[in-house]
């Protein structure tokens, strides 16, 4: 209940042109916890890119994922870690695999049930973070151009050619990032059924996502070993060394 809100405010003009750069979110810090988090958006348009005009037509998908249940509720919950390493240490795989998670869960559960437009955005979503895994490794391999990377993304999700080439550069310069979505997300739901299948009738669903949300800075496998004692993915990971 101390959890403040995720916020929608326009974007101010001296902010405009870093907006290529990515999501434009002030998720606040452990040190400014009372405070709301804002997520910065353009002026309404007939003429939005990808991500505005999901919100255009629906706020919700991108509410679940940046804001609550994702990525602004799982940082608040971890800023009140005792440990200092949980709650300023980030991983891409946990922090998109947690907000990842939880749209399709939402989903699952009936959230979007009396919104089909909010459901085909959420599939949407989906889909992009699919296809663009491609662009993701054949950029790291030199295969892709970041040009060839967007005329991709352009035919296949399809996207728009001004979210087409910011994708591109970003996967450019942050290699693995787009695949770390669909790696997190696969973590966290290999994680939930296994806490399932040992836990058995002590299972509780609330106390699980808790504990997910309060230490979700630390990457799954790690979690994973410490909440159910299972280190095989651990060991796996230096075997391949």
């Amino acid at each position: 209940d101390w959890v403040k809100h995720y916020t929608f405010r326009s974007t101010p003009d001296y902010m405009a042109p870093l907006t290529f750069i990515g999501e434009s979110n002030d998720f606040t810090s452990e040190k400014r916890i009372d405070t709301d988090a804002i997520r910065y958006t353009v002026h309404p348009d007939t003429n939005l890119s990808f991500f505005p005009l999901s919100i255009a037509k629906d706020p919700r998908p991108i509410i679940v994922h940046e804001g609550i249940p994702g990525h602004f509720f799982q940082l608040a919950r971890s800023w009140k870690n005792e440990n200092p390493l949980r709650r300023r240490f980030v991983d891409s795989g946990s922090n998109e695999g947690i907000g990842f998670y939880v749209e399709e869960m939402l989903l699952q559960m009936g959230l979007f049930d009396s919104r089909p437009q909010a459901k085909e955005i959420i599939y949407s979503f989906m889909r992009l973070r699919a296809l663009r895994v491609e662009a993701d490794i054949q950029l790291a391999l030199g295969n892709f151009s970041v040009e060839q990377a967007a005329k991709y993304l352009e035919r296949t999700v399809p996207l728009d050619r001004s979210s087409a080439v910011e994708s591109a550069y970003f996967y450019a310069y942050n290699p693995g990032q787009a695949i770390s979505y669909q790696i997190g997300k696969i973590q966290l739901m290999k994680f939930l059924s296994d806490a399932k299948i040992q836990l058995g009738a002590k299972f509780n669903l609330k106390d699980f996502h808790d504990y997910v949300m309060i230490n979700g800075n630390v990457p799954i496998s790690l979690l994973r070993w410490e909440y159910l004692g299972l280190r095989n993915e651990i060991d796996q990971f230096f075997e391949n060394q």
